[in-house]
This record gives C-alpha cells, structure tokens and sequence, in this order.
C-alpha cells in the first residue's frame, strides 16, 4: 500500500509557487495575470475581485490591479452595474486560437461521436491544466442526459474518471508537484482522494482504463482511458459517461472500457500515419465482441500494460 502524501509545515504552498521563487526569468506579474483569466469557468457570467482572489489565492488588491490592467487590454470587460467582469473577446481568441491548432480534435471526434451514440452517453476528450481537466472536444448521443458539459469545461482531476486517467501517465516528477497541489488545496480529503488515485493508477497499469462510480457526482457513472500522443506532443485523455441507471458498473468494465481502448488505439494509429482504421466499421475500430456472451474482448487491457511503459518514456521527453 502506498503511504499517503502530506505537505510537511515547509510545503504548505504548491511547489508550482515555491519552485519559481527563485527563478530569475519567471516573470511573476504575468503568471498571476493568466491564474486570474483562469479563474473563469466555462459556467460562470461575472465574477468579482473578492471571488477572484478567492479562487487564486491572491490579495485582493493584487487581483484588483491585475483586473483592471486585463480589462485596459481587451481581455476582460467590466459590467459596471454589476461591478464584476467577464472575459472579453480577446481572451476567447486566444482559446479558439489553440483549439482550431489542436488537430487531434479533428482525428478524434468522429470516433467520439460513434461511441458517444453507441452508449447514449456523453464522451470527452480532455487535457490537464494543472489541478483541472479542460475539455478540449465534447460529443453527446442525442439520448445524453444528466452529463451537460460544454466544450472549455474544466472538472477537478483527482475525483474523475478522466482526470485519474490523466494522472496515470503522468511523468513521475509531474504527479509528485500535483500530489502537493492537490494536498494543500483538499486538506483533511486528501488521504481518501489519493488512495483513489493509487487505485486507478494501478487500474491502468493492469486494464489501460479506469472506472468512476458516482465518485465525482453521485448519480453519474463513467470510464476513461489515457491518450499519450506518439509524437510527445502531449497527455489527453477520453471519457465515457452517463447517468449510473444508463452505465453501470458491469457495463463500463466489460464493453465501455474496452471500446475506450480501442478507440485510443485508432487514434494513435492514424498519428502515426495510418488512415485505413477510418474505413473499418464501428464494431470492428472499438474492439471484436463475443458474439455469445456479448463481452469485449479484454485482450486490450491486457496488453496495456506493455503500451503504458512505452507512452510513459515517450511522455517524459515532451
């Protein structure tokens, strides 16, 4: 069993804060320029200096110099009758910018939506942004209900199905600053949160997936599956979710989870240059079925193990 992480008295604050203490090219005001454009949310309208500051963990005065220079470049715009702010057009820029350069969007959604429609439920493609998973694609089956995520969504990573996922494939070095960040931010949680994550680590190693059982919301259940891109250029990660009536746990370890596999596996094949997975039928891209017993092959899971290994060397010269 793995000894739980606590932030000794000297670690009280993040390593990402601490490391850059000392470091002569960081530029700090910038920094905590982006936490604050950061602090927005995808559900939220406005928020205010003190909500700001709350979320950053920086002064309030800090936060009300940084929005007010945020606003003066087109970043941010004031609601005076409200005296709040939200992103302003230059912001969102920036974001559709970065995804119209993303082009594992394009490669993926045609198989997210097929398995999206094949289990009536929401299936994501998603990338860590430090303690927080960003959807960066999202297709719903039109029978989805309960998951109503947006494209930009962000979801805590420890309680996720497709943030553990994430954090399965993550550098040795890099989960260790994460398991600071989320120990000072979660406090007295943190044991049950990181004895969740040991469990879907190992999860990973041993089947390529992991399982979420009403972990992060308690009527919703899912999978999700690590996507480390062959060409280092970068860590993803695919989930499949739906209400816990519409996918148990049975169905998400024997059919969803592998189907989750396969599609990974086709999206790594067309990256590396083949095309001829797109012109299989759906069936046979997500994983042969038992005709009898109706159960995926687990042959995938298997064999993940050996691929993990590899998708971890590949991801530590990113």
């Amino acid at each position: 069993m793995t000894t739980p992480f606590r932030a000794s008295a000297h670690e009280r604050m993040p390593r990402d804060r601490r490391s850059t203490a000392n470091d002569r090219k960081f530029v700090v005001a910038l920094a905590r320029g982006l936490d604050v454009l950061r602090a927005f949310k995808a559900t939220d309208g406005v928020l205010g200096n003190q909500e700001i500051a709350a979320r950053t963990h920086l002064p309030k005065p800090t936060v009300s110099r940084l929005t007010y220079t945020l606003t003066k470049l087109g970043y941010l715009t004031h609601v005076d009758q409200l005296g709040k702010y939200q992103l302003a057009p230059a912001a969102l820029a920036l974001g559709y910018t970065a995804l119209a350069h993303l082009g594992l969007r394009h490669i993926a959604r045609p198989f997210l939506q097929e398995l999206a429609d094949y289990a009536a439920a929401s299936v994501a493609l998603g990338s860590p942004d430090r303690n927080s998973v960003i959807y960066v694609e999202h297709c719903l089956s039109s029978a989805a209900v309960a998951v109503r995520l947006e494209l930009g969504s962000r979801i805590p990573m420890a309680t996720t199905a497709i943030g553990r996922a994430l954090i399965a494939v993550l550098p040795d070095e890099e989960r260790r600053e994460l398991f600071e960040r989320l120990a000072w931010r979660e406090g007295s949680r943190w044991p049950k949160i990181q004895a969740g994550i040991e469990q879907a680590i190992a999860d990973v190693a041993t089947r390529g997936f992991v399982v979420s059982i009403g972990e992060w919301q308690a009527d919703v259940n899912a999978a999700a599956a690590p996507l480390v891109m062959p060409n280092g250029s970068g860590v993803f990660a695919i989930n499949c979710g739906a209400p816990a009536y519409r996918l148990a746990r049975e169905r998400l370890e024997a059919d969803i989870g592998p189907r989750l596999l396969s599609v990974v596996r086709k999206i790594e094949a067309i990256v590396n240059g083949r095309d001829d997975v797109t012109r299989m039928p759906f069936a046979q891209r997500c994983g042969n079925r038992n005709e009898k017993s109706g159960r995926t092959d687990g042959a995938a899971g298997r064999s993940y193990e050996r691929r993990g290994a590899r998708s971890r060397d590949s991801a530590s010269v990113r």
